[in-house]
């Protein structure tokens, strides 16, 4: 099964219908760190049972994958939780947004609180405190519909995006993962939205479409240039105090060893 490990460290998470088991397969060997095999939103309601078996009878369920329930309080919510439990898989919760629910249903479950209402942006810290959850995942296009604005509008969304990675870090998750960019075929739309999100603090980006997933992950990935600073900055020595006129202290160090450690460099454990 999917280990808490796996899903803090995805960068890339694809999601796919879970009515096509067609697709399952394509989606596992698409390149992504971790499959979403969507019961809610991708569903019509006439094909939900439909969507539960198909992903109950598919061996891949759970490895390097998690499926995406639909939410506490609809018709459907609880087969399929009981789904997910007897296979052991890992459990998107979509309209994250009372920790009541979701430690009620942690038991056993690893948990990605998706949060993409309003009332989930306010209890931000709540719900990534709450028992199970081991990351976060923002819903823009949820939340715009909400709110009334459009879900591309990086201006608009960035204090609801704020929020969930200083709940993230406040309660010692993993950095959350970015919602997705609907624009499928627009590469500079992607781009721009990938390093939006990973100025703001997130780790990684939901997809719609493997096309986005090498971009997500190279646009997540340490540049060139900060490799060589976290290098220059590790290098210099503990004893160091500046480095090319620049103050280096713990934090400074600390955010060096941790752009070593995403690119697996051995320097960032010395």
């Amino acid at each position: 099964m999917s280990t808490p490990a796996e899903i803090a460290a995805a960068r890339t998470l694809l999601f796919v219908p879970g009515h096509r088991p067609d697709r399952f397969d394509k989606a596992a060997g698409s390149g992504a760190d971790l499959v979403i095999v969507d019961l809610e939103d991708a569903v019509a309601p006439e094909d939900k049972e439909r969507a539960r078996r198909a992903a109950a009878e598919w061996p891949g369920l759970g490895l390097r994958s998690v499926v995406r329930v639909n939410a506490p309080g609809t018709p459907w919510f609880e087969a399929d939780l009981r789904m997910a439990a007897g296979i052991g898989c890992p459990v998107m919760v979509p309209k994250a947004e009372d920790p009541a629910v979701l430690a009620e249903i942690a038991t056993g479950r690893t948990l990605i609180a998706l949060i993409e209402t309003a009332l989930g942006a306010e209890r931000a810290y709540e719900v990534c405190a709450a028992p199970g959850v081991v990351r976060a995942a923002f819903g823009n296009v949820d939340l715009a519909a909400q709110l009334g604005i459009a879900h591309d509008d990086t201006l608009a969304l960035t204090h609801a995006r704020s929020r969930v990675v200083l709940a993230s870090a406040a309660a010692g998750i993993s950095p959350p993962v970015d919602g997705v960019t609907t624009a499928v075929r627009d590469p500079e739309a992607l781009a721009a939205d990938t390093a939006h999100a990973r100025r703001l603090g997130f780790s990684g980006k939901l997809c719609v479409h493997p096309a986005q997933i090498a971009p997500v992950a190279a646009g997540f990935a340490p540049t060139e240039s900060e490799l060589r600073w976290a290098r220059t900055i590790l290098g210099a020595g503990k004893a160091v105090t500046t480095v090319d006129g620049h103050m280096v202290d713990k934090p400074v160090l600390d955010r060096a060893r941790g752009i070593l450690e995403q690119s697996g460099e051995p320097h960032a454990r010395e």
